[in-house]
């Protein structure tokens, strides 16, 4: 079944408060990473707050496709495009409690873990965690 806009919605705020939450505890304790920082959470929220938005527009358009479904390779353009974006905005015009001085080369590392680790949760874990996951279109709850 295809995942419904509610369901896209439970999916990832709960892989992102999870996983996304265990891939960024090293960075923002300073084991992995420059130092100790409060703005990889930051940045995972963001992640999930425009992800969001994100997924009303994914939703509409896998409308247009003939079987109604989202493949694995749309999926990681879509994790492209949500990084590009990300960094667009924190360095054009800044988000609160992320400086524009980000780092590339440290959100790109933090961003492709917790995507990786993220996307592998959906396609494997929550299949069989949640084995009706996929026939509630992507309901949890």
């Amino acid at each position: 079944m295809t995942p419904t806009l509610f369901g896209r919605w439970q999916t990832r705020l709960l892989l992102l408060a999870t996983i996304g939450v265990l891939i960024t505890l090293p960075f923002s304790l300073g084991i992995i990473g420059p130092g100790a920082s409060s703005e990889f959470f930051w940045i995972l929220g963001y992640i999930a707050l425009f992800g969001l938005i994100w997924d009303v527009l994914y939703n509409y358009l896998q409308k247009f496709r003939w079987d109604r479904d989202w493949p694995g390779a749309f999926q990681l353009l879509a994790g492209i495009w949500e990084a590009i974006f990300i960094v667009a905005v924190v360095k054009l015009f800044g988000l609160p409690n992320v400086p524009r001085e980000l780092p590339i080369n440290g959100f790109i590392f933090h961003y492709s873990l917790v995507w990786i680790g993220v996307y592998i949760t959906s396609q494997m874990v929550m299949r069989i965690v949640f084995p009706r996951w996929r026939f509630k279109g992507g309901q949890w709850l």
